[in-house]
């Protein structure tokens, strides 16, 4: 299957074409554009910067609208979660027809993890560190929802996420700037295509900006303080690397940052979004988020909301309608200069331009089938395949519990509520994905039970929620029964997410009762967990032999997991987010800053150093974690110079880091060769340390690689004291390890 064509997907080929508009006229974009301006009144103008939800809500909402009407009297320029083709075609014919300047609409949808093809959570295919891995799945997802006629999407959510208390770190890449920048540069590329004019393009929207991951107590919705230096080092890396990547369209976040709504911030919108970084398409508000600068406290009422975010730098309102309301009269009272809504109203339509749908406003009609194709099949189960996380895999009975030996007579346990839970596997966000189109673990394990001559038996045991031990009884008849036990739980599929935060990240309901029951009988048990989050997991980490991380995993739940468990699939993810001990350690990542007391000995610690009294400060699976059926050596990273100067580099000089990495054991596999730094004796202090630098290398078993990595001026600059972007002398430490924790450092002196 290529990225590009999908070819197989016959099913997105057009079958019939609506009538069409009346042909172009010659005249360039930009002529047509002037024209448009000079033709439309202040009420039109607006209601191009206005966009309407006229299906499934996604937020708090009340329709009060006639939307034909208004769209015919042009009053809308953009609707989302109309998802229906014919309802997208009838609006559609409204606009290009019966509207004065038959300005064609935009529609818009959530497609996150995948439109109809639903494909691991994002956090879950961050896991797969395999950039165009990433890239296929959002073209897909493009190709898919743009056949229905949505032609934006609002994701990618480039978001940095240390807490996992945050439910929306579901949607994102983790925890780090890095990694997260090269994975929403995949999205945009893998949603825009190679030209917006494509029919199967759809517009990227790189949200929420910004630092809204940074929520205070991971709380959605919250306010979030954050340092000049950390906004610019941890949190505006992703959204500068989307906008050079040609992302068409922003979207404001929610939060207040500094005590600035970022919705009403002309720091963020305009002088670094516009200014600096050249920002060429249109911001959009989230739901309401203008309106709501008046919860905030920092609008007196609508009026004064609207003038503050479009001044601010929101191109188009999101649900409140305040643009549409009050845009008009605060131009004409000299509140909003004319010109700069002219500016705003011509990026919106530009982005219609480039679409084509001036053009080509219609869809093309498809046929939907009623199952999924194969080939959207085969993408989502090597998704989820290398989405898993081999978090421990110890041994019972003098060999790795991990991969089965599927042998006949073989009689597996499947106990727990999530076990053959459709709907839960789609994840937050599950686009148009349908629990019918799931196979879960239960339903692929039958197969492969029947397939090889195993016996299969199986007891939900618990709820996920409910504090119900009515099933424990049955779930231990079949671990009694049973030589290997495969217990899946973790949190519901709607318990991450937009409005999912959580206090506590332990096993909700009675799981973990139901976990120690099992493990009780003595037979070896296997645990799978379902989440979106990291979860607190220590009793398990300490008793169960193996632990596998499958995230929400899409509508290939249950086919890819068996591969992993029988090890048809050697498992490969390794972890993007921090697992804690406990919830108190949150917010927890790696790339943390040192004290001035850091503490060097769990095992005997000083009272009188940064750490926990009751805690360790360690995670229990630290970024970068991943473990496989085969065992990986890594030789002493070398260097191609033991000094380098910042002048050296501000010329374009690199330095090589050399390692070499070996497949130990007789198994194929593939593993995430990862390159950290440190700095120190700089003007500021610099994190424990940063990843700048990974390669997914695959190696049969006994095979070896060298691996390279280039460190230049972008690897090594950082804000300085004087918050200028900058290389500055001092000691460079460099690691090449399997995650963020181990390897030995090599060092390098950096002079002026």
């Amino acid at each position: 299957m290529t990225a590009n064509g999908m070819n197989h997907l016959l099913w997105l080929l057009p079958m019939a074409v609506t009538a069409q508009v009346a042909a172009p006229s010659p005249a360039t974009p930009a002529v047509r554009i002037e024209a448009l301006l000079r033709q439309m009144t202040l009420e039109e103008k607006a209601g191009q910067l206005s966009q309407f939800s006229a299906g499934d809500a996604t937020g708090p909402e009340a329709h009060r609208h006639d939307y034909a009407t208004m769209v015919a009297a042009g009053q809308i320029g953009s609707f989302l979660n109309v998802i229906d083709p014919a309802a997208i075609g009838a609006y559609q014919k409204i606009a290009v027809e019966d509207s004065r300047l038959h300005i064609p609409l935009l529609f818009g949808f959530d497609v996150i993890h995948g439109f109809r093809t639903i494909f691991p959570v994002n956090l879950g295919l961050a896991a797969s560190w395999d950039v165009p891995l990433i890239e296929k799945t959002a073209r897909l997802a493009a190709l898919e929802a743009s056949s229905q006629g949505l032609r934006w999407t609002f994701s990618p959510m480039v978001d940095v996420a240390r807490d996992a208390r945050w439910g929306r770190i579901a949607e994102g890449a983790g925890e780090d700037p890095y990694l997260g920048s090269l994975i929403a540069q995949a999205y945009v590329r893998g949603y825009q295509g190679q030209r917006l004019d494509d029919p199967s393009s759809v517009l990227a929207c790189a949200k929420h900006f910004v630092a809204y991951g940074a929520a205070e107590a991971g709380r959605e919705y919250n306010t979030t303080e954050v340092s000049d230096r950390t906004l610019r080092q941890v949190y505006l890396p992703p959204f500068e690397a989307s906008a050079k990547s040609g992302v068409a369209t922003f979207m404001a976040a929610f939060n207040a940052l500094g005590g600035v709504p970022a919705s009403a911030n002309p720091f963020t919108l305009d002088k670094v979004l516009r200014k600096e970084w050249d920002f060429q398409g249109f911001v959009v508000s989230d739901w309401t988020s203008i309106q709501e600068i008046i919860a905030h406290g920092a609008a007196r009422d609508e009026s004064d909301a609207a003038a503050k975010a479009f001044l601010a730098g929101v191109d188009m309102d999101m649900g409140s309608g305040l643009y549409l309301a009050h845009l008009p009269h605060l131009v004409r009272a000299g509140t909003v200069p004319a010109a700069r809504l002219d500016d705003a109203v011509r990026r919106v339509l530009r982005k219609k331009t480039e679409l084509g749908l001036f053009e080509h406003p219609y869809a093309p009609e498809v046929s939907v089938p009623q199952a999924l194709p194969e080939d959207s099949r085969r993408l989502a189960r090597v998704a989820a395949e290398e989405s898993f996380v081999l978090l421990k895999n110890a041994e019972f009975g003098g060999r790795p519990v991990l991969p089965l030996s599927a042998r006949p007579g073989l009689r597996i346990g499947l106990v727990g509520p999530l076990a053959d839970a459709a709907e839960d596997m789609l994840g937050p966000w599950g686009g148009r994905g349908r629990s019918e189109d799931v196979v879960t673990l239960r339903a692929a394990l039958e197969v492969r039970a029947k397939r090889d001559h195993m016996r299969l038996l199986y007891a939900p045991g618990a709820d996920v929620l409910r504090p119900d031990a009515k099933g424990f009884q049955g779930a231990v008849a079949v671990a009694n029964r049973s030589d290997i036990v495969l217990v899946a739980v973790g949190e519901k599929g709607q318990w991450t997410g937009e409005g999912a935060s959580r206090a506590y990240l332990d096993l909700s309901g009675k799981q973990e009762e139901l976990i120690k029951l099992l493990h009780a009988t003595g037979k070896p048990v296997v645990l799978l967990l379902f989440n979106g989050r990291p979860l607190t997991i220590r009793w398990a980490a300490e008793h169960l032999p193996a632990i596998v991380e499958a995230w929400f995993p899409g509508v290939e739940a249950g086919p890819a997991l068996v591969n992993l468990i029988f090890g048809d699939v050697n498992p490969s993810g390794h972890l993007t987010t921090t697992f804690p001990r406990s919830v108190g350690q949150e917010p927890l990542y790696y790339n943390a800053l040192s004290t001035g007391r850091p503490m060097s000995d769990e095992q005997s610690p000083n009272r009188f150093t940064s750490r926990y009294i009751d805690e360790a400060n360690t995670p229990l699976y630290p970024f970068g974690h991943g473990l496989s059926y085969t065992t990986f050596a890594y030789a002493s990273a070398t260097v191609d110079a033991k000094a380098i100067s910042a002048a050296a580099l501000r010329s374009g000089a690199t330095l090589t880091v050399t390692t070499e990495v070996a497949n130990m054991g007789p198994l194929d596999g593939a593993t995430v060769v990862q390159c950290y730094i440190r700095v120190t004796g700089t003007s500021v202090a610099r994190p424990v340390r940063e990843l700048k630098g990974f390669e997914r290398v695959s190696l049969g078993g006994g095979a070896s690689r060298r691996v390279q990595f280039r460190l230049g001026w972008n690897e090594l600059a950082f804000w300085n004291i004087d918050m200028q972007r900058t290389v500055e002398p001092g000691e460079l430490r460099i690691w090449v390890s399997s995650d963020s924790v181990s390897g030995l450092p090599v060092t390098v002196e950096l002079t002026p």
